[in-house]
């Protein structure tokens, strides 16, 4: 198979291989060739499609066509733009799909004394402040010895805020850092500050309401005369404590991932971000929890979620964190529909609807249980949303921050980055896997080659369900691991 239909009203097709000038071409009761190249994931006109008409793909409108386009001829940026607007009414149409039926999963994870659940037994430092990231890293370099039993690393995750922030950026900031200190995979945290900063260490705890002593401890470098030999004094603490957890078998519902895309291509909605979804309805299923993030790359697709709203209540919170970031783009004086970046038009995504259609697959068809804002912990079993951007960084130290265990990232392009909680890159075409086997864990490509979704899925599932129990990602084998926190305004 050379093309893909995804939907029977579609009437463009997406090229599974590169396809030459005046190579015939057969689908759906169709015989015809190819008007010019068409590259590996761009679209194809199945019939005929006048200028000003829609260009239609995932059953949904995805563009305007610009020009008249022929059967066989190439879709793209040069013949059709979006149709997105600022302003858009939404109504709710509840729909309910049924979940596959799966046998009950488990994992090795680790058991908190709080009741939480973690799969990975890790030492972090949390900087309050950009000023002591140097002496973290090198508290970092200095205490590996401590990685020792059962804990699995001992990192620091640096970021350039926590001073000379003001309003929301600062109550950002600090709602960020502190929902990492909670963090399950973390089996203890040392909070690091400098102590002029205006996140104040007293603001921090303020934030971070109860913790346990024997977990969290907290060092002002201010305030000690040699703060490697304090910091370091206080990681062989915080080891000896981490130290005595060790993995049990823990029923796969109390698994919670997140799910992000970047550097899509025009296979992602297809092969990668379906099985995804496949995997989260899956989950979900055996009664555990997985996220949605990246708002402004469900712009065009939003209807599609907002009917699996599982009532009014988050249907109209679904709507308003919509609106909510179609406002922050406007009150930059930008359009929303921006996107798709380079990558993801060379990679045959056309407009941001067409990205957004493929984004949205990776939700599966489960009831939307909950909508969180940017870094709010999960409180619901199932599917929620989370407020956030589209940047990878950023999204995925959301998704963290929300307490994903793990995060599945689809990609066409490939990238190397990582969250501070593992992260499973996902390659939506055999040659990326292939070719960067050091970045990408899974490879979805096979869907293309003829593997059903649900059978993709299942094994997906099995994959998260191994890495969760302390198989490494190839994030983690890289010691790639990094945040970005969401700004929006001055800068002291």
């Amino acid at each position: 198979m050379k093309i893909i239909q995804i939907d029977p009203v579609d009437n463009v097709a997406v090229a599974l291989t590169d396809i030459a000038k005046d190579e015939e071409l057969n689908i759906s009761g169709l015989s015809f060739r190819a008007v010019e190249d068409v590259a590996r994931g761009h679209k194809i006109a199945l019939r005929d499609i006048t200028s000003g008409t829609e260009v239609i793909k995932y059953g949904n409108t995805i563009a305007k066509a610009t020009s008249d386009i022929s059967q066989g001829q190439w879709v793209h940026t040069h013949n059709a733009r979006t149709n997105l607007s600022e302003n858009d009414e939404y109504t709710y149409d509840h729909k309910v799909f049924p979940l596959p039926k799966v046998s009950d999963k488990s994992f090795m994870g680790f058991k908190r004394t709080d009741g939480s659940v973690g799969i990975r037994n890790e030492i972090w430092i949390i900087p309050t402040v950009g000023c002591v990231n140097s002496i973290a890293t090198q508290l970092v370099r200095e205490n590996q010895h401590l990685v020792s039993g059962t804990i699995d690393g001992l990192y620091t995750f640096t970021h350039p805020f926590g001073c000379s922030q003001l309003g929301g950026d600062h109550e950002q900031t600090k709602k960020l850092l502190t929902s990492l200190v909670r963090h399950p995979n973390a089996g203890a945290v040392l909070v690091l500050g400098l102590g002029c900063e205006n996140l104040t260490m007293s603001q921090f705890k303020e934030q971070l309401g109860s913790w346990d002593d024997n977990r969290v401890k907290f060092l002002i470098c201010q305030d000690v005369k040699d703060e490697l030999e304090e910091g370091s004094r206080i990681l062989e603490e915080l080891a000896a404590y981490a130290g005595q957890f060790t993995r049990e078998e823990l029923p796969a519902s109390e698994l919670i991932v997140g799910m992000k895309c970047g550097g899509s291509d025009g296979l992602s909605g297809i092969t990668a971000n379906p099985t995804v979804g496949r995997f989260s309805d899956r989950l979900i299923a055996l009664g555990g929890s997985t996220i949605l993030t990246e708002v402004p790359e469900m712009f065009g697709a939003e209807s599609i979620l907002f009917n699996r709203c599982a009532d009014e209540t988050v249907f109209k919170n679904a709507v308003e964190m919509v609106n909510d970031f179609k406002k922050y783009f406007v009150s930059h004086g930008q359009v929303v529909y921006e996107n798709p970046s380079p990558g993801n038009k060379a990679g045959g995504i056309t407009t941001l609807e067409d990205k957004s259609c493929g984004c949205v697959q990776k939700g599966g068809c489960a009831q939307i249980v909950d909508i969180l804002s940017y870094a709010s912990p999960v409180k619901k079993k199932g599917l929620s949303l989370l407020s956030g951007p589209g940047n990878d960084l950023v999204s995925a130290t959301d998704l963290t921050a929300a307490g994903a265990h793990l995060i599945l990232f689809t990609t066409g392009r490939g990238t190397p980055f990582g969250a501070p909680a593992p992260t499973v890159k996902i390659s939506t075409n055999t040659a990326l896997y292939e070719k960067k086997r050091s970045w990408i864990d899974f490879n979805a490509g096979t869907v293309a080659e003829g593997e059903s979704l649900d059978d993709a899925g299942d094994r997906l599932l099995d994959f998260v369900l191994k890495i969760a129990s302390g198989e490494k990602t190839c994030t983690e084998k890289n010691n790639f691991r990094e945040i970005s926190i969401f700004k929006d305004g001055v800068v002291l």
